[in-house]
């Protein structure tokens, strides 16, 4: 009988995101393909420094407990060439990441391998293969690469953090905002409280993540977070559309406009997903973050 990642978390990562491969990259963009691939190759036993997403896939590969059925899966996927797969796999494996599976297009875009995957999350560097990858209905987010390293003050519970409209929900309050202002938003968001707002692309991810919690692993645990430009009275619908979901977050942020940096800061996530620019470049100061181009913010 054929292996299967059914009911299993899949994230598919590239190696950007998970590895800290700025300085390659450099020599691929300002030189060539072939001195890229020379490169990787002479650092083979060179074992590769973090990237942005590296906390937050360890700690979600730790729910795997030996002797149990297999509950998260990490896939790579990129646009590297087989050679320098192998130095991913190597660096994974000296980092303490147990990577068993992989797909190198050099070059190709990769994400329409997303689909025989059943993947959960996508995170790249390259914000072609996130539009597409989004277009085709899977979560995905532009990794951040100059963001700063999540801390490592909670190495048992894995933190995540979302921003709600064009994210967890979709951007129907936001055109609103967009279209006709605050006091317009506000009292849309008002008249339509008992309303759920329509699923947002990240949804299926923060599922996924509610049943990996409900797995009761006594080791790691995850802990979510709302983190939202929305204040009262436009709070409401938001956590009715999450009651409705059946789906429960940790910690709900209503920060009516302030600067999101300080609060991610404080609650520490090994990953934060929005999709303002201004919000996630003001976040990767502070925390990993990714970009989410969703909805009316992003044309």
């Amino acid at each position: 009988m054929p292996m299967t990642l059914d009911g299993q978390l899949v994230v598919a990562i590239s190696s950007r995101a998970l590895f800290d491969f700025e300085e390659e990259n450099t020599v691929f963009e300002q030189v060539s393909e072939q001195a890229y691939r020379q490169l990787q190759l002479d650092r083979l036993d060179v074992t590769a420094p973090p990237g942005v997403a590296f906390s937050l896939v360890k700690k979600l590969l730790a729910f795997n407990q030996p002797g149990a059925d297999r509950l998260v899966e990490v896939v790579m996927l990129s646009r590297n060439d087989p050679v320098s797969g192998m130095r991913i796999f190597r660096s994974a494996h000296e980092t303490g990441i147990p990577l068993q599976r992989g797909v190198f297009t050099r070059g190709r875009n990769p994400f329409g391998y997303l689909r025989p995957l059943g993947a959960h999350l996508f995170l790249s560097a390259n914000e072609s293969d996130v539009r597409q990858a989004l277009a085709a209905g899977f979560p995905a987010a532009r990794v951040l690469t100059e963001s700063v390293q999540a801390s490592n003050s909670h190495p048992h519970e894995v933190r995540i953090a979302f921003d709600g409209d064009a994210v967890l929900f979709s951007d129907e309050a936001e055109r609103v905002y967009q279209s006709q202002g605050l006091d317009a938003f506000q009292q849309h968001e008002s008249q339509r409280a008992a309303d759920p707002l329509p699923d947002g692309p990240f949804k299926p991810l923060l599922a996924a993540l509610h049943r990996l919690q409900q797995a009761d692993n006594p080791h790691m645990r995850i802990r979510t977070a709302l983190v939202t430009a929305r204040s009262a009275p436009a709070h409401e619908r938001a956590i009715r559309t999450l009651m409705r979901w059946n789906i429960e977050v940790d910690e709900v942020l209503f920060l009516g406009g302030l600067e999101k940096g300080g609060f991610l800061r404080e609650f520490e996530p090994d990953f934060f997903f929005d999709d303002q620019t201004g919000h996630v470049n003001s976040a990767a100061q502070h925390v990993p973050a990714g970009h989410v181009h969703s909805g009316v913010a992003n044309p």
